[in-house]
């Protein structure tokens, strides 16, 4: 049981980036130079689409431990939400939910707020572009970019891969963009 208490008490933030960094080096030692989430779409889609499509016409199977690393990421994502929580871990800064408070959030007994993320916003304007036309932008960022920010910020960077230091940029950029202009404005929108 003393495992259990010593899984389920917070951890510094600094435990996963030195796990995360380490990543790296055992890729390269396993002679792997591509890493990514985004990826693992392609090699599903190239796995299970019979089409002819120039895109996802390539062996696929010499990436397929991506898809073990993206399914234990899931698979351990449910275990830590099912079994290791204990009580309401979520801890919310003040002054976070004095802002969030301005948007209508106050729920904070899950680790999406269900004013945004529940099947009933699903069919409202809100719900639109949050789940539709943000999910769609995020797929062509990801496809534009030629990858997502754990294959460009993780790999590209330590790789030394002048594109991935400007697509990791333009990531910080966008997302300190749409977290303090573009989100802001759209929740002024749907509460008018």
């Amino acid at each position: 049981m003393e495992v259990l208490k010593f899984l389920q008490q917070p951890w510094h933030w600094s435990v996963s980036g030195l796990l995360i960094g380490l990543t790296v080096p055992l890729l390269l030692l396993l002679g792997n130079k591509a890493f990514g989430i985004s990826s693992s779409l392609r090699h599903i889609c190239a796995a299970c689409i019979p089409a002819n499509i120039p895109f996802f016409k390539y062996d696929w199977k010499k990436q397929a431990w991506n898809l073990f690393f993206v399914a234990g990421i899931s698979i351990g994502g449910f275990i830590a939400a099912q079994f290791l929580q204990e009580g309401n871990d979520i801890v919310v800064a003040t002054a976070t939910k004095e802002r969030l408070a301005g948007y209508g959030i106050s729920d904070y007994q899950h680790l999406l707020p269900p004013e945004i993320f529940s099947w009933s916003e699903l069919l409202t304007w809100k719900g639109l572009f949050f789940f539709i036309i943000g999910g769609f932008m995020v797929g062509f960022g990801t496809r534009y970019a030629g990858g997502c920010t754990s294959g460009h910020s993780i790999m590209g960077l330590s790789n030394l891969q002048w594109p991935s230091l400007i697509a990791t940029c333009c990531f910080m950029i966008g997302g300190f963009f749409s977290a303090n202009i573009i989100i802001p404005l759209l929740f002024k929108i749907f509460q008018s």
